[in-house]
């Protein structure tokens, strides 16, 4: 193999390094944001930017790889330059977290990579590109055209906010407003006339705080003492008003591409036909909305929902990944289901948790 031939076929597979991390993180895009947020090194409302930009860099990059212009003096250097910043920021993460602990995120969910694997990942890629710089061939200054350069990365960047449209964040998100009825079965109105303030745990007060008719004691002795949850703050859900903290109900966080959200929720349909299994709302993630049709269509039925924007989302969540199922009863949290390992979501625990007295 001659040197000419060696170094393109280096050439493509930095390329096909690059280009297949960077789709790798857009498939959900929103799992990379939200590990930006997680390390601590962004806001949610930052998150949103960032990755894009992030993401439209990688691809970039590994277009620049595979032309000439300013391909020893940028592009090289430059891609050494980015990798050796994410090792230095993996090395930090080895230390604090264990080299072989978590996700590093280099190719979103698609593989899992740990901090050491993508550690050593990016020193063989550095290798690679000193390999590349020192063999390849430069071509004349007079034909470099820093043009090429910024249209590949300004083309990158426009298809990644083109292709993931997303809502700039409210710092202070507020309930939906909108014209709404009331669901018969779920309106208390003494709940409804208070004003409920959004907090970051699961339980808030007890019934010392509300306002219990005597006959709601007698009648449901054994039923948890009513609070006010942080989801009764969050309660029109398709045009209705709903007490969420009366009664059983069955909360759930979905984001509509997601695959794992759609079995959960078929389970979930399947069940709602029971007699006596709670109601069922749903929370999307204000990310891929123009697939909750189709979300539905392979559900088979439709549940009430709202959008919440992503930083809302995921404070009301507040740990994990989706899918995320709760089972409550007067406002209290019963059981939870959130992820897809450990705790994830199971049919036949929630059937049994849902005909499980309180004692």
């Amino acid at each position: 193999m001659n040197k000419k031939t060696l170094v393109w076929l280096l050439r493509f597979l930095v390329f096909a390094l690059f280009v297949f991390s960077a789709i790798a993180k857009m498939f959900p895009i929103w799992t990379f944001e939200k590990q930006l947020v997680d390390l601590g090194l962004m806001s949610w409302c930052l998150a949103p930017y960032f990755s894009r930009a992030l993401i439209a860099l990688e691809l970039a990059i590994g277009i620049l790889i595979i032309q000439p212009h300013f391909l020893k003096k940028i592009v090289i250097p430059m891609t050494i330059g980015l990798l050796l910043v994410f090792s230095t920021h993996l090395t930090f993460e080895m230390v604090k977290h264990g080299a072989m602990n978590g996700n590093c995120g280099c190719f979103g969910q698609l593989i899992p990579m740990t901090p050491l694997e993508a550690f050593i990942k990016n020193i063989i890629t550095i290798i690679l590109l000193i390999v590349i710089y020192r063999k390849v061939e430069t071509q004349p200054r007079s034909k470099d055209r820093f043009s090429v350069l910024l249209i590949a990365w300004l083309m990158s960047t426009l298809l990644l906010y083109v292709a993931f449209p997303f809502c700039p964040c409210s710092k202070t998100p507020t309930p939906i407003q909108s014209v709404y009825t009331l669901e018969s079965e779920d309106v208390d109105s003494t709940l409804m006339n208070n004003s409920v303030d959004t907090i970051n745990g699961d339980v808030t007060v007890d019934t010392a705080a509300l306002a219990v008719t005597k006959d709601s004691v007698v009648a449901k002795p054994k039923e948890p003492d009513p609070v006010i949850s942080k989801y009764g703050a969050h309660n029109i859900f398709s045009g209705k008003k709903v007490n969420l903290d009366k009664g059983k109900k069955i909360v759930c966080f979905f984001a509509a591409g997601c695959d794992h959200c759609q079995n959960t929720a078929k389970s979930l349909m399947k069940l709602s036909k029971t007699s006596g299994f709670p109601k069922v709302y749903i929370y999307f993630m204000d990310e891929e909305t123009f697939k909750i049709p189709e979300f539905f269509q392979f559900v088979q039925g439709e549940f009430p929902y709202t959008v919440l924007d992503i930083p809302l989302f995921w404070s009301m969540l507040s740990e994990g990944l989706t899918p995320g199922v709760f089972y409550l009863w007067n406002g209290n949290v019963m059981h939870k289901w959130v992820g897809i390992e450990d705790n994830a979501y199971s049919e036949t625990e929630l059937q049994k948790e849902v005909i499980k007295e309180f004692k």
